[in-house]
């Protein structure tokens, strides 16, 4: 079966999200107070799913996103301290509904996790990158326990192992949790 699939992500993927991304990833780490850093993602988010998710989607797509609300409710509310009810609240506005069918977290310790993205070739890495170590911890922690609450939309793969391997066992992860085979 071949899966007719959009790609994209966050933040992002649409013109008037990608200009707000070059203001949420470029910069100094302090440059948003938390509230204001959710709203920014939370208003690039409506103008990605408005101009290219819900259309995929009436389509008959597949939406694959790198990223999506969950990424907002780790980073700004579990990283920064955000309420996650206002995160929820606003989210529920901007997105009337819409959530993900399946959110797969590529677990790993949050060391690694920025040595890698380090080894990316930008040295300078973005600024959640430079937010450092413990701000990652706390992502961690919260995608994992996103997971926990929430186990028949997660799934968490282990993503010490080589690329290849992670891809294989997400790849089937997909085919066991939809039935299909891709």
């Amino acid at each position: 079966m071949n899966v007719d699939a959009l790609v994209t992500r966050e933040p992002g993927g649409a013109p008037g999200a990608e200009l707000i991304r070059d203001l949420l990833v470029d910069g100094a780490t302090d440059k948003w107070d938390p509230f204001t850093e959710t709203l920014l993602h939370i208003t690039a988010r409506h103008d990605h799913v408005e101009n290219l998710i819900r259309p995929a989607l009436l389509a008959g797509k597949w939406v694959v996103c790198d990223r999506f609300l969950h990424s907002t409710r780790a980073y700004q509310g579990y990283g920064q301290g955000q309420d996650l009810k206002i995160i929820d609240a606003l989210h529920e506005i901007a997105l009337w509904g819409l959530h993900p069918d399946l959110t797969i977290i590529l677990d790993l310790d949050a060391e690694i996790g920025l040595q890698r993205a380090f080894g990316r070739g930008d040295e300078n890495g973005t600024r959640y990158e430079s937010m450092g170590v413990e701000f990652h911890q706390r992502i961690r922690s919260g995608f994992l326990e996103m997971a926990e609450q929430s186990s028949e939309s997660f799934l968490v793969i282990d993503a010490s192992e080589d690329i290849e391997t992670i891809a294989l066992r997400v790849k089937e992860a997909v085919r066991h949790r939809f039935s299909i085979d891709i």
